[in-house]
């Protein structure tokens, strides 16, 4: 059941550790399936080696519905969040270095480039420290997410979510880029902050962005 959203993914997973999102087995992927289901990867298993049926398919209440493997250990924080938030059909939990450590000097990654704007609607803020393979880490999300496509977990991580795999995967790819370029500015001296007009005429255009 449902192949090609399992083989993308695989495909997502491998995209993540090409641009060094994650390493080995860490973090995880799901999607929100059209019977109320979830696909979820596996716990513990290293992405270069998982196969489609390596992916698992969990009820709302994290049990599985298909598979034999062991379903992510944030499996209740996913599906918190898919509950709370309606609209996002995909989510991505990454480790990754740079907007990891933008968590750990500041509680918001301002909006000061267009690619924030662009790819997670505007600034990103930190969620508080709380355990890993924890609900807290979902009820955390859905509270610090406010219209960002994304949330920086305090000494821990990213949860990036979007309606579709490619728009999470965009905002994960996206944030770490700027919070690259955000470190790199902070090293030299103070940042150049954007006006909040001029964040909304870049929000405003970007919603124009691939049509006719």
């Amino acid at each position: 059941m449902y192949e090609k959203e399992k083989q993308n993914i695989l495909a997502c997973a491998l995209k993540m550790e090409q641009y060094q999102l994650i390493k080995l087995s860490g973090g995880n992927i799901s999607m929100r399936m059209p019977d109320g289901n979830f696909l979820i990867t596996p716990s513990a298993l290293l992405y270069d080696q998982m196969v489609s049926d390596d992916v698992v398919l969990v009820n709302e209440h994290g049990k599985l519905v298909e598979g034999t493997r062991r379903p992510s250990s944030d499996t209740q924080a996913m599906l918190y969040i898919f509950k709370h938030m309606p609209n996002v059909n995909a989510i991505i939990h990454t480790h990754q270095p740079y907007a990891t450590a933008v968590g750990l000097v500041t509680d918001v990654l301002p909006a000061c480039l267009v690619t924030i704007i662009d790819a997670n609607n505007g600034p990103v803020n930190v969620a508080p420290f709380t355990i890993s393979s924890d609900e807290g880490m979902g009820i955390l999300t859905v509270k610090y997410a406010a219209t960002s496509l994304a949330v920086i977990l305090k000494n821990h991580g990213v949860i990036a979510f979007g309606k579709n795999l490619g728009e999470a995967l965009a905002s994960a790819v996206y944030l770490e880029e700027s919070s690259k370029t955000y470190i790199m500015a902070r090293s030299i001296g103070a940042i150049a902050l954007l006006t909040d007009e001029q964040i909304a005429q870049e929000g405003a255009y970007r919603g124009n962005y691939g049509q006719p």
